[in-house]
């Protein structure tokens, strides 16, 4: 179990589903817990629990699509707990799933400024921070999307594309100076996405059985493996969890 005590992780769209999740788990790791929504109430009480159960996290009101919140939410982590150790740039949309010659253009922008520039925004951030420090660990949540096509998907797998690329330029840039950038590719998880996946109706995933559908706490659990050495191998890349190999090595049932 990767050991996190002292550390300072700081979580996007921590309010629910895999970011909540992780924060939880990552309290019982020893982290200092940054967690950054919108959702201030959510994330408020979320923080509250965590402390009531002895652990330390902070709560920060931001929207990635924005860089002023983003940096507020780095600065907040150095402010409080002295450094930014883990970086997990999670918060993300795909809602309106629509085809492309349906989408309202400001729709679609706006998944980008969350999907795509907010990771962009939390390198900008967190990255020199992590220079001075000699360290740091980033990780992104990626998705099968990244490689592949979906209809109504447009938004969601450009995005999700623009990510895995930003996650292989990042770890050649940063990889000299003690940084470890990499990516986690869950698969489907049992989150509010996947019930807007399903009331589309379009494309294959829309029809899957929600039995099917991995919990975030299994998510939580990668990125905490992501965070220690056996992180070390997919320095640049995803891991995947739809795999037997990636299964096995959180100690998870196989596909």
């Amino acid at each position: 179990m990767t050991d996190l005590t002292n550390k300072t992780v700081l979580i996007t769209g921590a309010s629910r589903g895999i970011g909540e999740a992780a924060a939880r788990h990552f309290a019982t790791l020893g982290a200092n817990l940054v967690l950054a929504a919108r959702s201030t109430d959510a994330i408020e009480k979320i923080a509250a629990e965590i402390a009531d159960a002895g652990g330390k996290a902070t709560a920060v009101q931001c929207d990635v699509a924005w860089h002023h919140d983003v940096k507020n939410a780095v600065d907040t982590a150095v402010e409080t707990y002295g450094t930014i150790d883990v970086l997990i740039n999670n918060a993300g949309l795909i809602d309106p799933i629509t085809r492309i010659t349906d989408s309202d253009p400001e729709d679609w922008a706006h998944v980008v400024d969350v999907n795509f520039k907010g990771v962009y925004y939390g390198y900008h951030s967190a990255l020199p921070i992590m220079q001075k420090q000699g360290a740091g660990t980033i990780i992104n949540i990626s998705s099968g999307a990244a490689t592949g096509a979906l209809e109504g998907w447009s938004h969601y797998c450009a995005t999700k594309a623009a990510v895995l690329s930003l996650t292989k330029c990042g770890h050649k840039e940063m990889a000299d100076h003690g940084i470890r950038i990499m990516g986690l590719s869950p698969g489907t998880v049992a989150t509010e996405m996947q019930l807007q996946i399903k009331d589309s109706g379009i494309n294959p995933v829309s029809q899957l059985d929600p039995n099917v559908h991995i919990p975030p706490e299994w998510v939580a659990q990668g990125l905490a493996y992501l965070c220690g050495p056996g992180g070390d191998a997919w320095l640049g890349q995803d891991f995947s969890m739809k795999t037997a190999d990636g299964r096995a090595a959180l100690g998870l049932p196989a596909p």
